[in-house]
C-alpha cells in the first residue's frame, strides 16, 4: 500500500517524557516519530522533559532513532523535574527553544502536572500541545487507563506470588508496601490479582482492628496459616494516636506501621517488603505497548490537524481526545465494581 496523502498544519513538533517514567512511555515516542514520519512531518526529541526544552537539550529523531524500543522500560528521552519551568520566565526560554528549533507543536507524555505545564506553555504562547497520559499509578482523572499501569501491576503480582511461597512455607504474615501516595487504584487491583487478606488505600483511612486484624484473626479461624496485606504507600490511619503510641510516625512508611501494629495485636512478626521503584521498571506489557502506540498515533493525528490543549484518553476501550482544561479538572475516582468485589473477597474466609 503507497503512503496517503496528509495536508498537515504543523511540519515540525517535538516530543518529551516528563514526571515520573512508566513502562510502555518507549512504545508511545515511538509511535509519535514513525505516524510523523509518515505524514511527513519533523520531529525533535527533547530530553528531560521540560528542563530539556529550557535549555535546548534537543535532537532531529528518526525511525532508526526508535528501532528496538517498543520491548523497553523506562524512556529513552530521559525525565526530570523543572522547577524552572514553573516560573514565566522559564517557560519563556521554552518557548523561544520552540521557535529556534521550527516547533509548531509538542506532544507530551506525562501525568496531570506535565498537563498543567503544556497548558500553561500553550495559554502564554502560540504553541500547540497534545498530552498522553503514562503514569503507573493510573490515576488521571479524564482517562480510565493511562501508559505503565499494567505492567507495574504485572511487577507487582508477580513479586506477590514470589513472597507467598515463602510466606506459606514459613506460614507467616507478609505486608507489601505498593507505589501509591495518593490514589489506590494500584493496591486495589492488585489486591485482587492476588487474593490479598487485606487491602488499604488512600482514599479510604484504615483502622487497624477492622480492616486487618479482624481479617487475619477470621482467615486464622478458617484453617489460614499465612496473611498477606497489600497496602499503598499513602494509606493513613483515621487515629494516629495508636501508632503515635508506638513510636512511629507517618514518615515510617504505611507497610512498617502496619507490620508493627500487626505485631503489637497479634504477637505474630510480619515480613515488610516495599515494592518501591522496582514496579516501574521492566518490559512493558501487550496492553501498555499497544496502548501507548495508539496514543503516540492519535496524538500526531489530531496535532497535525490543527488541534490543540488536547489529552489522548482511553476510556471504555476506545482512544480519543479531551479538552485538556476540562480534563484537569476531573479527579481519580477508584473502580467501584473492584471496590466491591474486594470487600467481598477479604470479608468471608
Amino acid at each position: 500500500m503507497g503512503k496517503e496523502e496528509f495536508t498537515n498544519k504543523v511540519k515540525r513538533i517535538g516530543v518529551l517524557t516528563s514526571g515520573g517514567d512508566a513502562p510502555g512511555m518507549n512504545a508511545a515516542v515511538r509511535a509519535v516519530v514513525r505516524t510523523s514520519v509518515y505524514r511527513g512531518i519533523d520531529v525533535i526529541g527533547i530530553r528531560r522533559g521540560w528542563q530539556g526544552l529550557i535549555t535546548g537539550d534537543m535532537f532531529r529523531m528518526t525511525t532508526k532513532d526508535v528501532s528496538h524500543i517498543i520491548d523497553t522500560g523506562g524512556t529513552l528521552l530521559y525525565t526530570a523535574r523543572s522547577d524552572e519551568f514553573r516560573t514565566k520566565e522559564g517557560r519563556k526560554k521554552a518557548y523561544d527553544n520552540c521557535r529556534l528549533f521550527g516547533l509548531d507543536g509538542l506532544v507530551v507524555i506525562g501525568g496531570d502536572g506535565t498537563f498543567a505545564g503544556a497548558l500553561a506553555l500553550s495559554t502564554e504562547f502560540p504553541i500547540s500541545v497534545v498530552g498522553i497520559p503514562g503514569t503507573i499509578d493510573n490515576d488521571i482523572g479524564c482517562t480510565h487507563y493511562s501508559i505503565g499501569y499494567d505492567t507495574a501491576a504485572n511487577t507487582a503480582v508477580e513479586a506477590i506470588d514470589k513472597l507467598r511461597d515463602t510466606m506459606q512455607s514459613h506460614e507467616r504474615c507478609s505486608v507489601i508496601e505498593v507505589m501509591g501516595h495518593r490514589a489506590g487504584n494500584l493496591a486495589l487491583y492488585v489486591g485482587l490479582a492476588t487474593g490479598a487478606t487485606a487491602v488499604l488505600i488512600p482514599e479510604e483511612p484504615w483502622d487497624i482492628r477492622r480492616d486487618v486484624i479482624e481479617k487475619i484473626q477470621a482467615a486464622r479461624i478458617a484453617g489460614r496459616t499465612n496473611f498477606m496485606i497489600v497496602v499503598a504507600e499513602g494509606a493513613h490511619p483515621q487515629d494516629p494516636t495508636e501508632i503515635r503510641e508506638e513510636g512511629l510516625t507517618l514518615k515510617s512508611g504505611a507497610g512498617f506501621i502496619i507490620g508493627a501494629l500487626i505485631k503489637k495485636h497479634l504477637g505474630m512478626s510480619p515480613r515488610v517488603t516495599v515494592l518501591g521503584h522496582v514496579q516501574r521498571g521492566g518490559a512493558p506489557s501487550a496492553r501498555d505497548r499497544v496502548t501507548a502506540t495508539r496514543m503516540g498515533h492519535y496524538a500526531v493525528n489530531i496535532l497535525a490537524e490543527g488541534k490543540t490543549n488536547r489529552i489522548v484518553v482511553h476510556t471504555e476501550g476506545a482512544i480519543h481526545d479531551i479538552d485538556m482544561v476540562e480534563g484537569l479538572s476531573m479527579t481519580n475516582t477508584l473502580n467501584e465494581n473492584e471496590k466491591v468485589v474486594v470487600k467481598t473477597m477479604t470479608g468471608v474466609y
